[in-house]
């Protein structure tokens, strides 16, 4: 009887089991949200640098080749396709896709995946986009075509026509962010392939010339989008190209 009574009194009972749990739960529940917070703030730095990156090598290419890359191409999200070079090789004015990836090994920037694409701090393949108006030459100018650019100049007949909207519910030849962009540079987010709405779907078609972009959004809002928005994008203008190529002698 006495010694019941001592094992009685030195353990715990489940209710001051469950206790102890629910504390606990709420103490590492304050320690990792934070950390998850931040962690993901790291990676969306990392992918707008990685997209700055991005512009300013396309710039530079320009600068040296005297036109844009045409995108690289992929069956799939983890197809080679293209292995990171613009398409096809060699570029006659028309390139493969409007809108597909970023031609990494052709601009020589590193670090990509095992087949050549530059990749996002999720670890999604960049996306690209270019204007493509013409198959090249003097008749129908583009952006990709060496010489038509010095050719042409400023002036001359090319005609960027990549717009950029905040979303599809308000996005008109009046009402959007840019309606004359040359090229996009974009990642897919954290959720690709996992809760996408319909503009970041739309952003992905390879002969899409309508883009979206805003702040990250959560599910139904805006209704039309039915989930959440996650893509982050960058896009070259003609004024910040032509600037670019005239301060390298291609336009006068």
């Amino acid at each position: 009887m006495r010694l019941s009574y001592y094992i009685k009194q030195g353990g715990f009972s489940l209710l001051e089991m469950a206790v102890v749990l629910i504390i606990l739960g709420f103490v590492l529940g304050a320690v990792l949200m934070p950390i998850q917070a931040q962690r993901q703030m790291l990676h969306k730095s990392q992918t707008e640098n990685t997209l700055e990156i991005a512009k300013k090598a396309l710039l530079g290419y320009a600068q040296s080749q005297g036109r844009l890359p045409c995108p690289a191409t992929a069956l799939s999200n983890i197809d080679a396709g293209s292995k990171g070079l613009e398409a096809p090789l060699p570029v006659t004015g028309t390139c493969t896709v409007v809108a597909g990836f970023l031609p990494a090994a052709t601009l020589g920037i590193q670090p990509t995946d095992s087949s050549g694409f530059a990749l996002d701090a999720w670890n999604n393949r960049i996306r690209y986009a270019i204007t493509q108006t013409g198959v090249g030459g003097a008749a129908t100018p583009d952006f990709t075509t060496s010489g038509d650019m010095s050719t042409v100049g400023i002036s001359g007949g090319l005609n960027p026509n990549l717009m950029v909207c905040n979303d599809s519910t308000n996005c008109s030849t009046t009402t959007y962010l840019v309606n004359n962009a040359v090229a996009i540079i974009y990642s897919t987010g954290e959720n690709f392939g996992k809760t996408d709405g319909l503009d970041e779907k739309s952003n992905i078609l390879s002969s899409t010339t309508t883009f979206y972009s805003r702040a990250p959004t959560a599910a139904t809002t805006p209704a039309a989008t039915s989930k959440e928005f996650d893509d982050m994008m960058v896009w070259i203008s003609p004024y910040v190209l032509y600037n670019a190529m005239i301060e390298a002698g291609q336009l006068h």
